[in-house]
């Protein structure tokens, strides 16, 4: 026992000089980013020229950005360690750092030379002898983990210095925090396979609670940001998640991995000026997300581009002009055919209308003037005939059209004939229309799910739909185009000042890869100063380099063409599980969902292994998944838990109670309370200031969804199973969130599925 007392203290007092050399590094490093930063802030370029400002945010944003990304590594900096065949040792770490001789110290966990940190096995450990995981807090090393691959390749002094237990396993037995935690430094062979995966296409993560799918996919956005910056540098990567609160648990993940340039969003926030987690019945999200409503929404639309019934009449002035209804038909089709946006084409549909009232309104003109004025020898002579419609040229019309426009009777006719729009409007207007949707929806559709009144709250479901509508509609955008052709040369010669810059200043060679055009884009415009993420965030129209889509399941058809049109180049990370559907509009098998984009060409890699959920409580997870998903598999569990579930019958307000005990059991850690929808505000007022940080958290299963905790109470089980079509899958959900400890509580009867509680 002295002996490996003696062992493992050597181990820890030499791992604790090299790991305090390290953070020596990350201070001197972010001491000289943070020094360059306040050199950049203190040029003053916004007082001198132009070019002097491109400079001085050339280096602020890059060093800024660089100081972030120096903060964010500080927790855990180094964590592993690897000794191949020829006595050399590699440390890896959050992000790579290098000595003042340029020699790396510290090897950044996405390069090649770490995967075999990741990647050895014990039947092929890639010429490694031994691989060290190292635990850190704040700045000093508490723990080892040994794993070896070849005892005999290892020296003596090596050998008797090997502590520890399986890092994977320490890792599980620690409590929540109330944040979803990085697992850098224990990714398993199947989720680096994730991770390193190709940019090129579509890579579906299919696998069940517990098997690591989303923190995998999390890291895959930073390994991808750092090995293909160039590339994803501009557009930015897009991560979709199922809700608010689970972006907020995931929120530090990838900042502790040494990115900050990740655009995060649900469903419900991706149209801007729209943020919403509110969601419909089943019945009505079923006909939301149905494909077909990209036709009702067109169809809708169409309508609003409407032909008089007769002649077009307009009273101006005492003059009553009229365009006949068959030249209105004709400028409509006219603009239609353009196969312009609506707001694009109404630009000529009403320079073209205008035009006509202008021709109208000569024509009114003239016959007012044409009247009997002369007598010769007792006989009416007529003036000479009028032609002012024949005498108009075409600055005439333009001049006539302006002056017509800006009159309230010209506008209102014109509106009503074809209005410009808002995707607000065309939608609310649309679902508060029985008429309109009953003349709009296909065959078999069930529009009467989708009335409701035009001062409805959106839903989660409408944004889809909104942003069907702005891409139907656009918007009238000659006056920037038209500056954007005026700024082309500017542009175009403050991208090669850029360039100039970020050479003469060292920037581009300290590894820090800004671009030339999106410095110079950052200052063609309103965005100064802004990142990538900002931008693209506040822009629909943001076209990502990748996509991420957590919980993919639960999106509807509808939802997915508003994920495809964010990424053009269709390279995706799509994870889920298929088991775990909860929404009715959600998907019933991958190819349903991705083969209309895609054409089958994407690729699927299953993840097997559950390492967060307990044997025991899979057990009654599987009991549920054959009751209402027989034909999908649950992962394997790969350790034992501290306790066998339970089932225990009391009333809500007993609930205090049980959480009170669970809590003094699990010790540090978290609780979630998991309810039906429709119990969710009665069971939260139980446990006032439940916010993911607290002991205690009241959530429904959608909130759920993605979440885990040490402990669990489900509470009234059979109440989950009856809200909607998908209740069994929602069960199947809150059974398998607790890492530790399970409890359901019910008070009726224990649903069938659950029989093994009882």
């Amino acid at each position: 026992m002295a002996n490996r007392q003696d062992g493992l203290a050597e181990a820890l007092d030499t791992e604790q000089r090299t790991v305090s050399r390290l953070y020596e590094r990350l201070d001197v490093t972010r001491k000289r980013a943070q020094a360059a930063l306040r050199e950049a802030y203190g040029r003053g370029g916004s007082l001198g020229t132009r070019q002097a400002m491109v400079e001085r945010e050339a280096l602020a944003s890059e060093q800024a950005r660089r100081v972030a990304q120096l903060n964010a590594v500080e927790r855990g900096l180094c964590f592993g360690r690897i000794d191949d065949g020829s006595g050399q040792s590699t440390y890896v770490g959050r992000i790579g750092l290098r000595d003042e001789s340029h020699e790396s110290v510290l090897i950044d966990w996405r390069a090649p030379a770490a995967r075999p940190f990741y990647v050895a096995t014990a039947t092929d450990p890639g010429g490694l002898v031994r691989r060290r995981h190292l635990h850190l807090r704040d700045r000093m090393v508490v723990g080892i983990d040994d794993e070896v691959f070849d005892l005999e390749g290892m020296s003596e002094g090596d050998r008797s210095t090997l502590v520890g237990e399986a890092a994977l396993l320490a890792a599980l037995r620690r409590g929540r925090t109330g944040r979803m935690g990085d697992v850098v430094a224990t990714i398993q062979t199947e989720q680096d396979r994730v991770i390193r995966a190709a940019l090129q296409g579509a890579l579906v993560v299919q696998g069940g609670p517990g098997t690591g799918k989303t923190v995998a996919a999390l890291h895959r956005a930073a390994y991808l940001l750092y090995t293909h910056r160039d590339t994803l540098e501009r557009r930015g990567v897009l991560v979709v998640g199922p809700n608010p609160m689970f972006l907020r648990y995931i929120s530090q993940v990838l900042p502790a991995l040494g990115e900050t340039q990740v655009v995060m969003s649900t469903v419900g926030e991706m149209f801007p000026g729209v943020r919403t987690s509110a969601v419909d019945a089943p019945a009505a999200a079923v006909v939301k997300g149905d494909a077909r409503m990209a036709e009702v929404v067109a169809r809708a639309l169409e309508l609003r581009q409407a032909v008089p019934d007769g002649e077009l009449e307009v009273e101006l002035d005492g003059l009553r002009l009229r365009v006949p209804r068959e030249v209105c038909l004709r400028l409509r089709d006219r603009a239609r055919a353009v196969r312009l946006p609506h707001n694009m084409a109404r630009k000529l549909y009403v320079t073209e209308l205008l035009k006509e009232l202008a021709k109208a309104e000569a024509r009114a003109l003239e016959e007012s003037l044409h009247i009997e004025d002369l007598v010769v020898d007792g006989e009416p002579e007529l003036s000479q005939p009028l032609d002012l419609e024949g005498d108009l040229d075409e600055v005439d019309l333009r001049l006539a059209s302006r002056r017509l426009w800006g009159e309230p009777e010209v506008r209102r006719a014109v509106d009503g004939l074809w209005p410009e729009l808002t995707p607000q409007r065309l939608i609310a207007e649309l679902l508060a229309s029985p008429e309109t949707l009953w003349s709009v929806a296909p065959p078999g559709l069930d529009w009467s799910e989708l009335v409701r009144p035009m001062e409805a709250e959106w839903t989660v479901g409408d944004v889809p739909l909104l942003d069907e509508a702005a891409e139907l509609l656009g918007e009238d955008d000659s006056a920037r185009r038209a500056a954007a052709r005026r700024s082309g040369e500017e542009q175009a010669e403050q991208e090669l000042y850029a360039w100039e810059v970020l050479q003469t200043t060292g920037v581009a060679e300290e590894g820090i890869f800004e671009r030339a055009d999106m410095l110079a884009e950052r200052h063609a415009d309103d965005g100064l100063g802004l990142t990538t993420a900002d931008r693209a965030a506040a822009d629909r129209t943001w076209a990502y380099g990748h996509v991420i889509v957590d919980e993919a399941q639960e999106l509807s058809a509808m939802a997915w063409r508003m994920i495809m049109r964010r990424v053009p180049a269709r390279s995706l990370t799509v994870v889920g599980d298929l088991a775990q559907t909860g929404s009715a509009a959600g998907a019933r098998s991958w190819g349903e969902v991705l083969d209309p984009y895609l054409e089958g060409r994407w690729r699927e890699e299953r993840l097997l292994v559950n390492y967060r959920t307990p044997v025991e409580i899979m057990r009654v997870a599987a009991d549920v998944l054959r009751t209402f998903a027989p034909g999908q598999e649950p992962p394997e569990s790969v350790r034992d838990g501290e306790a066998e579930p339970r089932a225990v019958r009391l009333p809500v307000a007993g609930l205090p109670a049980l959480v009170a005990g669970e809590l003094a059991e699990i010790g540090e850690g978290r609780m979630g309370v998991v309810t039906p929808d429709a119990r969710h505000a009665e069971v939260a007022a139980l446990f006032p200031d439940g916010d993911l940080d607290a002991p205690v958290v009241v959530l429904t299963v959608r909130q759920a969804k993605g979440l885990e905790f040490d402990a669990v109470v489900v509470v009234d089980p059979a109440g989950i199973m009856a809200q909607s079509p998908m209740g069994g899958q929602d069960l199947y959900v809150a059974v398998t969130r607790a890492t530790r400890r399970l409890t359901v509580a019910y008070e009726a009867e224990l649903p069938e599925p659950l029989a093994r509680l009882a």
